[in-house]
């Protein structure tokens, strides 16, 4: 049997007629530059997170970095986040001359740990990005009140935990600004590359819609240094369609997460050389189901032979990258971080995974371990 990581074809085949219909209506109308659809979907994607507004961007990077922007964050400045994530939390951080102050994560959810953020704010100090990393929420109670205490902005990068919910509300829509990305493998993705930012402030808003345009209010008139980071009405009119089964698709990758958990209690492995992921009510929306594993490397080779695609999310913390050895950090400095690019083994996952393919791939891992 293959297993892939993630089959984007077979959803495609379902949405076919849709998404065909959705593309020749923008064809049609040849509006490929903010058009309705760009509208509708800013409307659609608000109301769903219950965020006041939201402004669809070209991506999830670029999210990350007009945010920071319309927030002001300028050279000097530092901006607090994890270490394990994505380039792009950090990288949005540097472009803007601004420098990236790391605190390490919590063992167990893979998300920044609130106590360790205190210890790394300084004078400087002008915003937190806590990550939803892997699609759960970061413990944003304590992080919004240490905020508050210290007059910082709060950027949220939920790129991966679209429809994830706490008690103080949905990912992306609990700070000032949150940023969603729907890169084709997302749980909401489009057929490249696209992005919202979500935001309550009506001022902080209409700034960001001037800086996805260049910095500008009205044609040819520039009230700032801005950017190119307009989302295309074709991947706009393609996640509306999608947007009708989110929370269909989400409630399959959670099943699909407690199918995995049960699968590997019962082989024995969980607790054992394999520690899987908690599954918090509402709060993790499985973009990834990535457990920790002993010997991950050979596991993966093994995995391979098997014709078990997975993937290792992340291999290198920030602060280890080359391009980032100007922060004077070093090895061991973030043992938590460090520790999960170790460890870290990202399993198929998608919301058609057939339960056959889940206990092949359990199956296998059990076989590796001489279950």
């Amino acid at each position: 049997m293959r297993v892939p990581i993630i089959d984007l074809r077979v959803q495609y085949k379902r949405l076919r007629p849709e998404i065909d219909r959705a593309v020749a209506a923008v064809a049609e109308r040849q509006q490929f530059i903010l058009g309705p659809e760009v509208d509708a979907l800013e409307e659609k994607i608000a109301d769903y997170c219950g965020a006041p507004f939201a402004v669809g961007v070209s991506s999830g990077s670029d999210a990350l970095l007009i945010a920071l922007m319309a927030l002001g964050i300028s050279p000097g400045d530092e901006v607090v986040t994890t270490p394990f994530t994505f380039f792009a939390t950090g990288g949005a951080i540097a472009r803007l001359g601004a420098r990236p102050v790391f605190a390490d994560i919590e063992a167990d959810s893979f998300n920044i740990d609130p106590e360790k953020v205190k210890s790394a704010l300084g004078a400087k100090t002008k915003a937190l990005i806590p990550v939803h990393l892997f699609g759960r929420c970061s413990r944003m109670e304590p992080l919004l009140k240490l905020a508050e205490e210290r007059g910082l902005s709060v950027v949220e990068d939920a790129a991966q935990a679209i429809g994830a919910r706490s008690p103080l509300g949905a990912a992306g829509a609990m700070a000032d600004v949150g940023c969603l990305s729907f890169f084709p493998t997302k749980n909401l993705g489009a057929f490249g590359d696209a992005g919202m930012v979500l935001v309550k402030d009506e001022k902080l808003y209409r700034r960001l819609r001037n800086l996805r345009v260049h910095g500008s209010a009205a044609q040819y008139t520039y009230e700032e240094l801005g950017g190119n980071f307009r989302i295309d009405t074709l991947q706009a009119a393609i996640l509306l369609v999608k947007m009708n089964y989110l929370e269909e698709w989400t409630a399959s990758r959670v099943e699909r997460a407690r199918s995995y958990h049960s699968l590997l209690e019962e082989a024995g492995l969980a607790g054992g050389p394999i520690r899987a992921p908690e599954i918090p009510e509402k709060e993790h929306v499985f973009h990834q189901y990535v457990v920790r594993a002993e010997r991950r490397d050979g596991l993966r080779e093994f995995l391979k032979e098997r014709e078990i695609q997975t993937g290792v999310y992340y291999p290198l913390p920030l602060h280890l990258h080359a391009c980032f050895a100007h922060l004077g950090y070093s090895e061991a400095d973030f043992p938590e971080s460090e520790r999960a690019s170790r460890e870290v083994l990202a399993l198929p996952m998608y919301p058609e995974l057939e339960r056959s393919a889940q206990e092949y791939v359990v199956q296998a891992m059990s076989d590796f371990y001489g279950r």
